[in-house]
């Protein structure tokens, strides 16, 4: 993080309090003007006012109110400032009203009278959390749609833009660059897009897998061989050193190679020549090398797998991709994206995705990362038979785990939020499913309030009429 974003970061927001009691406004001001900059309002029409005048990162608004009441100040706020997050609070709205505010874009509910100060502050922090990575977001995106071309890279999350905004900059440099990262989590589409956005790109990208070859066939692969070097030699050979002379060339799974064959690595990318087996004299060669790992390169040299010499060649720049449950945000666009591309494959055009089936992707755990999940939805998508993609068209795997009704599920990598989220999502999802969908029922069982399970369907993205879908 930049030491501007990390001013912006750390800045005193601007909080607007209103409501027509003078003692909640009282008390709300006392409890938050030690952390941020506090204004009240004792009515709509003064609120609207001040927020014209300074520039507010929350609205904390009640909703009864003489006059205009809190809904019709949430609708101008959001049609006027939408980037201005608004807490609704009441001890008198009824459910409706409630559910309405949420619908209009409220980001948080609280009920009267606010006994838990604490949590008050704590659902403050989450709202500037979030709006402080919208804000990023947005900055980023204005830095990517210059003249970039983001390929087949899929995602909206604030990793992604950040790790999109690092390869644009180290892109024209024709640096060694090393990405590191699960299996599954699209190194080689990061490799890829480096290179359309590089000065090489109107040379060729070779691609070689180095785990797939074996030490010798891997050396020929990679640098050529002379005919009779070896058996099957039956002719010269270049190899993809020479094939990428001019543009780049993608090493996956380096550390999969022998210390022996290392040493030849780090020869080529050192002084930029390469020789064939069996021949006698030294190539020259212009190949900018991108290297991918899924493995911790740090251990692998601790332990001695992996030359220390050759580990700083190729670690000039690093690019970690982080695993999809880091970013699961991401999940739905990402399936938006497989949806389409399969629907064209199997000529299904007319197919949607049911909620349902959206919010048991959104919180699988994808130990397979984005390709699990590509073949997850090529597997739906190649089974409905109907309109509509259904539990039952997903693959066994993911369907079973569901059945099991399993919270045993890893979180150990998790921060502790993030697991919170995951559990409490996971657990509404299976009560809805187990009531087909009657949030009265719901309520009853979870002990959780209409009203506060409304704000955890928005804040889930989760629609209640999907459950009520026939399995």
């Amino acid at each position: 993080m930049t030491n501007r974003q990390n001013r912006n970061k750390n800045k005193k927001a601007r909080i607007l309090i209103v409501d027509d009691e003078q003692d909640t406004r009282d008390i709300f001001k006392r409890q938050l003007e030690e952390d941020y900059h506090i204004d009240t309002a004792e009515s709509a029409l003064v609120a609207v006012e001040k927020i014209k005048q300074n520039n507010y990162h929350i609205a904390l608004t009640d909703l009864v109110m003489p006059g205009e009441d809190g809904l019709e100040l949430l609708k101008t706020i959001k049609k006027n400032w939408p980037q201005i997050a608004v807490m609704v609070i009441s001890g008198k709205a009824s459910i409706e009203m409630a559910v309405e505010a949420m619908k209009l874009g409220a980001d948080e509910f609280i009920e009267k009278p606010v006994e838990d100060l604490d949590l008050l502050k704590l659902m403050i922090k989450k709202i500037l959390k979030i709006t402080w990575q919208k804000e990023e977001i947005k900055r980023l995106r204005s830095i990517l749609d210059d003249k970039f071309d983001r390929a087949h890279i899929v995602g909206s999350s604030l990793a992604i833009q950040q790790r999109l905004e690092k390869v644009k900059r180290v892109a024209p440099l024709d640096t060694t660059i090393l990405i590191s990262g699960e299996t599954g989590v699209g190194k080689e589409l990061f490799a890829e897009l480096i290179y359309k956005n590089s000065n090489r790109k109107n040379k060729k990208f070779v691609t070689v897998n180095c785990g797939s070859l074996p030490e010798n066939l891997l050396e020929s692969t990679l640098f050529g061989h002379k005919k009779g070097s070896f058996t099957s030699a039956i002719r010269d050979k270049i190899g993809y050193f020479q094939e990428a002379d001019g543009g780049t060339l993608f090493l996956d799974e380096i550390t999969e190679t022998t210390p022996a064959f290392q040493v030849k690595l780090l020869r080529a990318l050192e002084k930029g020549v390469i020789r064939q087996v069996g021949g006698d004299q030294d190539i020259f060669v212009d190949v900018r090398i991108i290297a991918a790992t899924n493995k911790d390169l740090d251990e692998e040299v601790l332990h001695e797998n992996f030359r220390e010499d050759l580990y700083y060649r190729l670690n000039v720049i690093n690019i970690h991709i982080p695993p999809l449950r880091e970013r699961m945000e991401d999940i739905k666009l990402l399936t938006k994206s497989f949806v389409t591309e399969f629907c064209k494959k199997y000529n299904k055009p007319n197919l949607k995705i049911s909620d349902a089936v959206f919010s048991i992707l959104s919180s699988n755990e994808w130990k397979g990362n984005i390709r699990e999940l590509r073949n997850a939805v090529e597997h739906a998508v190649a089974l409905a038979d109907h309109d509509t993609i259904l539990f039952e068209d997903l693959p066994t795997n993911i369907t079973q785990r569901r059945s099991d009704r399993g919270y045993s599920r890893n979180y150990d990598n998790l921060q502790f939020s993030t697991a919170k989220d995951i559990f409490e999502k996971t657990y509404i999802e299976n009560l809805m499913n187990k009531c087909q969908g009657d949030v009265t029922k719901v309520s009853k069982i979870s002990n959780i309030k209409r009203q506060n399970l409304y704000e955890k369907f928005k804040k889930y993205d989760l629609d209640p009429n999907s459950f009520r879908i026939n399995k």
